[in-house]
């Protein structure tokens, strides 16, 4: 619960679950640090398609940064987890946490 009593709000760009996944797996990952897209999508066990299209909803929300780039003559895209999206994963942690202990608190 909030100050007021309210149930916290729940990002809902976060709360859809692969997206979850998405952003605590790179939570676990240092600041700065990235992950090439295909190691990300076997780690999650996402097709590339899914991963791709919340990949996109997470980056135009400002949590996740991707960076296209070449090694050799091979395209590479890695991921990172942003300093808002850590902020934002964060205060989802907190809210989940509130809402759990207020439900907890009935028996």
């Amino acid at each position: 619960m909030t100050a007021g009593g309210a149930v916290p709000e729940l990002d809902p760009v976060i709360h859809a679950q692969a997206r979850l996944r998405v952003v605590a797996a790179l939570n676990t990952m240092g600041g700065g640090d990235e992950i090439a897209f295909p190691a990300l999508k076997d780690l999650l066990g996402m097709t590339a398609g899914n991963l791709s299209v919340h990949l996109t909803k997470l980056e135009e929300a400002g949590y996740v940064q991707i960076t296209k780039t070449h090694k050799g003559r091979t395209p590479v895209t890695y991921v990172s987890l942003t300093k808002r999206g850590r902020v934002a994963f964060d205060d989802y942690t907190k809210a989940i946490r509130a809402l759990l202990d207020s439900a907890g608190g009935t028996s």
